[in-house]
């Protein structure tokens, strides 16, 4: 199974870059023994569009148009739904036994996504009620997919 990251917009060279680099890093290293293929990160080019709707729906057309046929589509909203870590790594295992090709994470610009975007997603997940910078949103995300790994190895990083 492969782990695609979609976002809008690009990280700089900087300490988010390098983090970010890090735990995607650290996830695929884990990840190869847990069965997982690939972790990708595929940067969306934000919209110039004058308006927030034409913004969210091209960015969003963008997006759609890099999710393989029969990827579990994930989208990160802060009215989506608040996960433990394992119960996390259950979702990935579940995904992962039922032969899904790919699982695709995607972290929309400011504005949001496309409601077409958003009712197709197989799930919405939160990182809590706070509106995170989708920087931070992408490092968090890395974090608990490798997280998510090391439970799935039975690694001690993560602790109950």
């Amino acid at each position: 199974m492969r782990i695609v990251l979609a976002v809008v917009g690009r990280l700089k060279q900087g300490p988010e870059r390098e983090l970010s680099e890090r735990y995607r890093k650290r996830a695929a290293d884990a990840g190869r023994g847990a069965g997982l293929s690939a972790f990708d990160i595929v940067e969306i080019k934000e919209s110039r569009a004058g308006d927030a709707g034409r913004r969210m729906l091209e960015e969003s057309i963008a997006i759609a148009n890099i999710i393989p046929d029969r990827a579990v589509t994930v989208i990160l909203d802060e009215r989506g739904e608040s996960m433990s870590s394992a119960s996390f790594a259950g979702r990935l295992q579940g995904w992962r036994a039922q032969d899904t090709p790919a699982v695709v994470f995607v972290i929309g610009a400011a504005d949001g996504l496309a409601p077409g975007l958003r009712e197709k997603a197989d799930l919405a997940v939160a990182f809590g009620a706070a509106t995170w910078p989708h920087q931070l949103v992408r490092i968090m995300l890395l974090e608990q997919l490798y997280r998510a790994m090391t439970i799935l190895a039975g690694h001690p990083y993560h602790r109950s």
